[in-house]
């Protein structure tokens, strides 16, 4: 919580954290003269009566208070011993040292905590705590060197935060125990296992090394069709989307729509799309999906073995991608000798139950011409497979007549 006496503030706080299995009221505080004036707009003793009241209103609750000095690194010295030493004396069991600048070495931060603990000796009652910026690349480093002059507590994360790696403080701390004079219980294989995870769980977008977009779109909610809209209407929706069809496709559109507008109030852009995928420019198959095999875990790389027949010759490609879907579509452009945009990619259920059928609708982009294609299957992989396939035959088909 930022420091603000507010006795109300501090038993809400607690009364969401009191049920937790270790519950800890934090209250953070910025202490060097930049952050307090244009961040807290407080001077230095008022930031320090505040500090104080509001540690011993969270007292009232619980024995274990961490104050974090914020910024400590570039405060005041004078002021920060002060206000670590008045800390200490309103009842704070943990003090953490924030160097939020990321500016020292670690030979320079383990003689700022080194000076800190000798001219504070109440620290020596108290779990001193740091938290490192990783601003110039150190923060693993600072930590080390602040555990060996007797930090007992690190403000660490498992995904890339700027912050301490609680990863690699781990492993350092295992492999080289005995010169940091500090021994851990951390289980680094699970903790590898669980950082894996969180950093998959975490990740927003796709690897560098895919050269798909994210192929995702969100639906055009202004194309609603119904049965009494005629051809013209239809096809200009199709335009919509980015088809550029002939006339005898757009018949073939409409014909097809007809069936489905029939038993639906309405249709939008996504049943257009598949729609168009199964209706329109529909032509002999020259690539033919034999086999795939996907390997696919939350710590292995996926992988897609894909085999197909084009003109009587077996065809095979394994590559490694982002996914078991990216990886297969890698694999078939692999098979293709050709990469091609991937304009929108979609997925929709067309059965229910735990066997229900998936329907994948895939677009391409060759030459500026947006080809769509559809597959249907048990397995959303397989359906993707088949719908990239479909698009794909599109595309060669036209490039050869």
């Amino acid at each position: 919580m930022p420091v603000k006496l507010d006795a109300e503030n501090v038993e809400l706080v607690w009364s969401a954290l009191k049920d937790a299995v270790h519950p800890r009221l934090i209250v953070k505080a910025a202490v060097s003269p930049a952050r307090m004036e244009y961040v807290y707009r407080k001077k230095a003793g008022a930031m320090l009566e505040d500090v104080v009241a509001t540690i011993a209103e969270c007292r009232k609750y619980t024995d274990d208070v961490d104050f974090i000095a914020n910024d400590a690194t570039r405060a005041d010295g004078a002021f920060l011993r002060d206000v670590v030493s008045r800390a200490i004396e309103a009842g704070a069991t943990t003090i953490t040292i924030c160097d939020a600048a990321g500016a020292m070495l670690p030979e320079e931060f383990a003689e700022f905590i080194r000076s800190l603990q000798a001219d504070v000796p109440a620290l020596a009652d108290v779990t001193l705590g740091i938290s490192c910026s990783d601003e110039l690349y150190m923060a693993d480093a600072c930590a080390i060197a602040g555990i060996i002059e007797g930090v007992g507590e690190v403000k660490a994360t498992t995904y890339p935060m700027d912050v301490v790696s609680i990863g690699r403080l781990s492993k350092i701390l295992v492999d080289k125990a005995d010169a940091c004079q500090a021994t851990t219980t951390v289980r680094t294989t699970e903790l590898k296992r669980a950082i894996s995870q969180v950093s998959w769980i975490c990740e927003s977008g796709r690897s560098e090394y895919s050269p798909f977009e994210t192929g995702v779109r969100e639906a055009d909610e202004s194309i609603v069709l119904t049965e009494n809209d005629d051809a013209e209407a239809v096809k200009q929706c199709v335009a919509r989307l980015g088809y550029d069809l002939s006339p005898e496709d757009n018949a073939a559109v409409y014909e097809a729509f007809l069936r489905v507008a029939s038993k639906k109030e309405s249709v939008g852009s996504r049943e257009l799309d598949a729609i168009v995928a199964s209706a329109a420019l529909q032509v002999p198959a020259t690539y033919v999906l034999d086999s795939y095999v996907i390997n696919s875990g939350n710590l292995i790389k996926a992988t897609a073995n894909i085999c197909m027949r084009k003109d009587g010759e077996t065809l095979q490609a394994v590559c490694a991608g982002d996914g078991p879907i990216d990886a297969s579509f890698l694999a078939i452009e692999q098979i293709a000798g050709q990469h091609y945009e991937l304009d929108d990619f979609q997925v929709n259920s067309v059965t229910e139950g735990q066997e229900a059928m998936g329907e994948t609708v895939v677009k391409l982009i060759s030459e500026g011409k947006i080809y769509s294609g559809r597959g249907i299957s048990t397995d959303i992989i397989g359906s993707s497979i088949r719908a990239y396939v479909n698009a794909l035959n599109k595309i060669v088909y036209e490039e050869q007549n």
